[in-house]
């Protein structure tokens, strides 16, 4: 039995409370659609991911800092939609729907951290590129393995402690009689719409964290492209200058994709949340990742190289 707001006050919310994540649709014949939709998506985004892993571990000459980013991004990708999707078809195909207080908050607690690491290291990935275009002499030294592993290790630092504040916050609110959840998964906003009790602390939080995860990172990417354009636009030769592009054209695909549906949400104040927004919210958790791999691949020849290798092997190397 749900616990009334009274009875929760003196309680920590866990034991026996638990959340409905009603999902988008309710219809029978609706969730049918949604589960072949999204088990499909979830099918193409793991084996995606896994072949980039593959392809470029199996190859030494994608052995770089570029590709040592890409590597961690398809791995945080693949835990991101882990997290979230499976739960999602089990409940589109059960008429139990429920989630307990634990399981949300862990829920909640990866989705939040792991959507910081991705944007952190795109971050890293956009210096990566700076130094690439811009400081090419300087490549080796500033981009050295024991450097790439020391940002690494920083953004998952910065994505953990992250995830753990809000996380924890959120245990001190308490939330009413109605437990519903119109989404797949628990997000963070639906939640803080869910409390009964102050969530000024919790908003407050939310903004200053989301400024230094977010916004500083987004302002470093924006300064390293502006500088990698005015390098390209100097380079005399129109073919070096397409060369030179095309090596950040997909990091900046993937930038945009995830900041542009990352703002649809989150730029926003909290009371005006919204279905249109639960669809921009499903497309940062389950499109982009599925994308990611396709982006990086599509036209990269170095990548098409490692794939080609990965399955055809030694027959693949007699016919390059």
């Amino acid at each position: 039995m749900l616990q009334t707001v009274g009875e929760m006050d003196g309680d920590n919310q866990t034991g026996a409370f638990e959340f409905l994540l009603v999902g988008l649709l309710e219809k029978p014949e609706q969730q049918q659609i949604l589960f072949w939709m999204f088990l499909s998506m979830y099918l193409v985004t793991v084996v995606g991911n896994v072949l980039i892993i593959l392809a470029i571990g199996s190859d030494s000459r994608l052995h770089t800092p570029m590709y040592f980013f890409l590597v961690n991004l398809s791995f945080t990708d693949l835990f991101f939609v882990t997290n979230t999707i499976p739960k999602m078809l089990v409940n589109l195909q059960s008429q139990n729907k429920a989630i307990s207080y634990t399981g949300c908050l862990t829920q909640l607690y990866f989705l939040v951290s792991l959507v910081a690491l991705d944007n952190l290291i795109l971050a890293a990935m956009a210096y990566d590129r700076y130094v690439a275009i811009c400081r090419p002499l300087c490549y080796t030294t500033a981009m050295s393995p024991g450097l790439c592993i020391l940002l690494l290790a920083l953004c998952w630092v910065f994505s953990v402690l992250y995830g753990l504040i809000h996380t924890l916050l959120l245990t001190r609110v308490t939330f009413c009689a109605s437990r519903k959840i119109h989404h797949i998964f628990c997000e963070m906003y639906i939640l803080l719409r869910l409390a009964c009790s102050s969530i000024q602390v919790n908003h407050t939080v939310l903004i200053a964290t989301g400024c230094f995860i977010f916004l500083i990172p987004f302002g470093f990417m924006i300064v390293s492209y502006t500088w990698i354009v005015r390098t390209i636009l100097r380079i005399p030769s129109a073919s070096r200058k397409y060369k030179a592009f095309s090596t950040c054209a997909s990091h900046l695909a993937v930038v945009s994709l995830f900041y542009g549906t990352l703002c649809m949400v989150y730029l926003q104040p909290l009371h005006t949340y919204s279905m249109k927004d639960l669809v921009a919210t499903v497309m940062y958790a389950v499109v982009t990742p599925m994308m990611n791999p396709f982006i990086y691949s599509l036209r990269n020849k170095d990548m098409h190289g490692a794939l080609g290798k990965l399955f055809l092997g030694k027959a693949f190397q007699k016919l390059t």
